[in-house]
């Protein structure tokens, strides 16, 4: 499968090398086409790694990653035409954290509405399911570098959409529990879980950690 990753950073390359890895064909998107980041990742990733705009990442992905930093999602997601976002399935990875106070950020949206829920209504036909938002990338793609049983959450609107993703958590990331939390609403939790996220990271000294719902 052609996967779009919208975004350059250690989560996009991470998610993008792991794809490469499975076989599939993956492009990074930027808003320039010649970010740096994207060119020295591809080379070293492959022949199936590609970079270019956000515009010509979206045309190419079947299905598409969101690991945009949040405050530069919405924004991001104007380049790409309508025509290549409807009815494609946006894993939505990212934190709409703030950092212009410095650290810890803060979250710019909670409470009453997310980052997630900002892409479904500004973009109503893209199928967006937020996923993978509660742990280190490293833990996203490998599960199995935290020890015992434990959890990822997704929520989103559509069911096709989200079986999808479920195949794709437990088919190529090797999740075995994937818990469906409902509509996109419930995003708002789980960006809402950096904080806390943040603190145990303080505390642990790790960022090799996750959330099991015990019950």
């Amino acid at each position: 499968m052609d996967v779009g990753i919208l975004g350059t950073g250690i989560v996009a390359q991470t998610i993008g090398t792991r794809l490469i890895e499975l076989g599939h064909g993956v492009k990074l998107g930027s808003r320039m086409s010649n970010n740096e980041k994207a060119r020295a990742w591809a080379k070293r990733a492959g022949k199936l790694a590609s970079f270019g705009t956000f515009a010509e990442t979206a045309k190419f992905g079947e299905v598409l990653f969101n690991c945009v930093s949040g405050m530069g999602t919405l924004s991001a997601l104007d380049y790409p035409s309508a025509a290549d976002l409807n009815n494609k399935v946006l894993i939505d990875v990212a934190n709409p954290l703030d950092y212009t106070r410095g650290a810890p950020p803060t979250l710019s949206v909670c409470n009453t509405d997310s980052l997630a829920e900002q892409i479904q209504r500004l973009h109503p036909l893209l199928h967006v399911v937020k996923a993978l938002n509660t742990m280190n990338v490293d833990v996203m793609v490998n599960p199995e570098r935290v020890h015992g049983p434990h959890d990822v959450f997704i929520c989103g609107n559509d069911k096709d959409a989200k079986d999808t993703v479920t195949m794709i958590l437990m088919e190529w990331f090797r999740w075995e529990s994937v818990i469906d939390l409902g509509d996109i609403t419930n995003a708002r939790g789980m960006e809402m879980a950096l904080p806390l996220w943040l603190s145990l990271q303080k505390k642990l000294g790790t960022n090799i950690f996750n959330f099991k719902i015990a019950r």
